[in-house]
Parts: structure tokens; sequence; C-alpha cells
């Protein structure tokens, strides 16, 4: 190491140059929750603070020694930021040589935010979903609607996607660029209802309130479907979770930590966290009629994951600047 270290830096566009695939974004996180699950992996959880209502930024440690992966990110997400044309997620993420700690890249971290969350949706649907589900709705079409639906579409042969979201018009576009981007049928819906009702998946993917006024009731999501909470419950209502066969997450202490903080007060104890689902410690789906649920947190350890892969691909391509430490 010389006396002169850098650091690379990646801006929002310089991450999205280095064309990670949504495919390598899936099998790196499911490797990371493999790890998780052989307890091989160093994660606490995560800290925040929170300077407004209903937002965040927290920090986010993790190390992956199985991927030389170690690092933090910290991240913001601030729900009224849509009334000033900003995005709900900004942060910044930075990646450490797991040999002598020095900081190996700082990147905007917005983009890995949205496809690792996708993608640990697609790994949970995969224990969770039937094998053979075609039809998706998804509740809130913005940047996670898009990833998660992304990520789907990769493990499954989807026929049909129903979108709501609160603006219609925000629907509107997502079922006009999604449907070309992947070659679905998308309709725009008008009512929560007509994007849960009588399909095979279920994405809500709004913003995370710790008072929300969930939409989602009892017997809305069919039996035998698979539902992905990336709002954590700020959609459904209790009773509507109770229903679940199983529910699980991806890090339960970290579910914990959040309890006490005041969120999940009217949601059932996780069964399983997908450490578990991936390693075959505890079983996925085992029979066609159950309705099953994922309730992901959103942990460090997919973003170490990805990260690592595009400071490699960075490196690779000449992607970004050197800046001395």
């Amino acid at each position: 190491m010389s006396a002169t270290h850098t650091l690379r830096y990646l801006s929002r566009s310089d991450v999205e140059k280095t064309a990670l695939s949504m495919p390598e974004v899936i099998a790196a996180v499911e490797k990371a929750f493999e790890q998780k699950g052989l307890g091989k992996v160093e994660m606490p959880p995560k800290p925040g603070i929170h300077p407004r209502p209903d937002a965040f930024i927290h920090a986010m440690p993790a190390s992956i020694p199985a991927m030389d992966a170690a690092g933090i990110k910290w991240v913001a997400g601030y729900p009224q930021n849509q009334l000033q044309g900003l995005p709900y997620i900004s942060g910044l993420l930075i990646l450490n040589d797991p040999e002598t700690g020095f900081p190996l890249s700082v990147m905007d971290c917005t983009w890995i935010t949205a496809k690792r969350t996708g993608a640990a949706t697609a790994v949970s649907a995969k224990h969770l979903a039937r094998k053979d589900s075609s039809s998706v709705g998804i509740v809130a079409c913005g940047v996670q609607g898009r990833s998660n639906l992304e990520a789907l579409a990769c493990l499954f042969p989807l026929k049909q996607v129903k979108a709501f979201d609160l603006r219609p018009e925000i629907a509107r576009r997502f079922a006009d660029e999604m449907s070309a981007q992947l070659h679905l049928e998308i309709e725009p819906v008008s009512t929560v209802a007509q994007a849960v009702k009588g399909l095979d998946i279920v994405v809500t993917s709004g913003p995370i309130l710790k008072d929300p006024q969930p939409a989602i009731e009892p017997n809305w999501l069919s039996e035998g479907a698979f539902a992905s909470l990336v709002d954590f419950d700020s959609y459904w209502q209790g009773s509507a979770l109770r229903q679940a066969d199983k529910l699980s997450t991806d890090d339960i202490p970290q579910m914990s930590y959040y309890r006490k903080a005041g969120y999940f007060r009217d949601t059932p104890e996780p069964y399983a966290d997908l450490g578990d689902l991936v390693t075959g410690k505890k079983p996925g789906r085992q029979h066609p009629r159950e309705r099953t649920f994922a309730i992901n947190l959103g942990l460090a350890l997919g973003d170490m994951a990805t990260a690592v892969l595009i400071h490699r691909k960075a490196l690779e391509k000449r992607i970004g600047a050197d800046l001395p430490l």
C-alpha cells in the first residue's frame, strides 16, 4: 500500500455504466444470504436517525468474507422528497479493502439499493412463491416497483401484471415503460384491490410508515399467492398478515430492533429468515395453497455483495475517478 493511496469515486451514472445485470445481482444477493445462513457474515442491526417524520438516515455496515466484501452504506429515505421532484432514496456506499481496511471506493448507492431490494424479493419468491406464478400485482410504481418486477421477471414465467399507484399517471408511465422493457402485458388499475386480488405474486413498495393506515384487507391475497412487503407493513392490515401460512424476513434480529422502535405493532413474528430458506434450514413453500409473505427490511449484505461486483467492473472498464486520501 503506497503512501498516496487513492479510492475510486463512482457517481450514479458511473454505477449504471458498469452494466451489472439483474441476474448477476440476484446471484450475488443469494450467495450473501447463503453465507448469512451459514453464520459466516458480520452485520449488526442498522442504527439510524430520523430528522423528519417518516424519514430516516441509516448506517448499514456488513462484512462477507467469502465475497471479499466489507463496507458501509449511509442511506436516507424521505417520503416528502417527491413533492420537490427528488428521489425518495439517496446516499453513499463506502467499500473497504478487507485486508487493510483502506477505503477502495465511494459510490452512489441509489441504483444498488433499488437492484438489491428487487433481487431479495426474487430470492424470497424463489423459495416461497409457486414456481408457475405468472401474474404480478405492483402496488406503488416507483423505483422499487420497477426493480422488483424486473427481478421477478428473471425467475418466473410472467404473463400478466397489474399496477396501482396513488398517482394514476405514474401507474400509466410504469405500464408503458416496463411493458416495453420486459415485453409483458401491464395494466394500470385504479384501486389497490385490483392489484392484489387473484394474482400469484404481489409487491407493495410505497414509503415505509411508522403509523400507517393499511388498505389491504383479509382474503384479498389469494390462497397460494406470495407477497413481498418492501414497505414493511404499511399497506397490509394485521388481520391480512395473520392469514400467512409462512411469513419470513431477511433478518430476525433486525425486525426485533424495528419492533422496539415502534414498527410492526400488528405484524406476526416471522418463522424464518432468508438465510434459513436459502440454506434449507427452514422449509420454503410446501403446499400450492399456502399464503406466503416476505418482509425484507433491506440488509447491508445485499449492498456489499452488489457493490464489490460494481467496483471490479468499474476497474476493468476504467469507469469513475481516482481520488487521493
